[in-house]
């Protein structure tokens, strides 16, 4: 009977792993820029712009409004699969050289570009004037998987709902995930953060996450 309860209980981890790997599906690119000084607007048409390729509705522009010291973070789709080629390599010249004063570029994983889009709030039916809450996160030696399933957790009873995407780090900036948050509106916001300021989950994430960088941000359109 032990051989068998170890047995069940093995395959009932295995089977969580897989499943939380499972969200992992898809690649994604984010850039995280400063503008150089007075240079705010023009590098914020310049990343409002679609991205070349395939995919180029695939992308999320938001703005800075309160948090850590950056302008713009663009989070661009990249497909199941993403290669660099170094014939790709073009530096820029003329304005666009001196609108960013510094960027910082990190590969992501994350689930499949219908449930980010979903969850971000995209669509001709989403809320115009969405509120969203970026954070990254580095996890304590040892409690990376811990503080994953802290991260991915969503109170399904919660008054107020949000979209939720979390991401984990392929290569590139120093830190193992990125979650995206996203209110309907600056009222849901408020509500929400009234509400969760005492509950179990502030505690429990300050068990497993050594750093962590929060930023409130709007979402800017893409330009046509």
């Amino acid at each position: 009977m032990k051989r068998i309860a170890v047995l069940i209980a093995t395959l009932v981890l295995l089977a969580v792993a897989a499943n939380a790997q499972a969200a992992y599906t898809d690649v994604y690119h984010v850039h995280i820029n400063k503008a150089a000084l007075g240079q705010a607007r023009a590098l914020e048409a310049s990343l409002a712009k679609p991205a070349a390729g395939s995919m180029p509705e695939h992308v999320l522009v938001l703005k800075h409004q309160d948090g850590d010291d950056w302008d713009y973070m663009v989070i661009q789709h990249l497909g199941k699969k993403f290669t660099i080629d170094p014939a790709e390599y073009k530096p820029p010249t003329g304005a666009a050289a001196g609108i960013s004063a510094w960027h910082a570029d990190t590969i992501v994983a994350g689930p499949s570009w219908d449930v980010f889009a979903k969850e971000m709030g995209f669509g001709p039916d989403a809320p115009k004037n969405s509120v969203y809450v970026v954070a990254t996160w580095r996890a304590a030696p040892g409690h990376r998987n811990q503080l994953e399933k802290t991260l991915s957790t969503v109170d399904p009873n919660a008054k107020v709902k949000t979209g939720n995407v979390i991401l984990g780090h392929l290569e590139g900036g120093p830190w193992n995930f990125l979650t995206l948050q996203r209110y309907n509106s600056w009222a849901d916001y408020a509500a929400d953060e009234a509400a969760t300021q005492n509950d179990a989950p502030w505690y429990e994430i300050r068990d497993h996450g050594i750093s962590h960088h929060d930023t409130i941000t709007t979402r800017v359109p893409l330009s046509k």
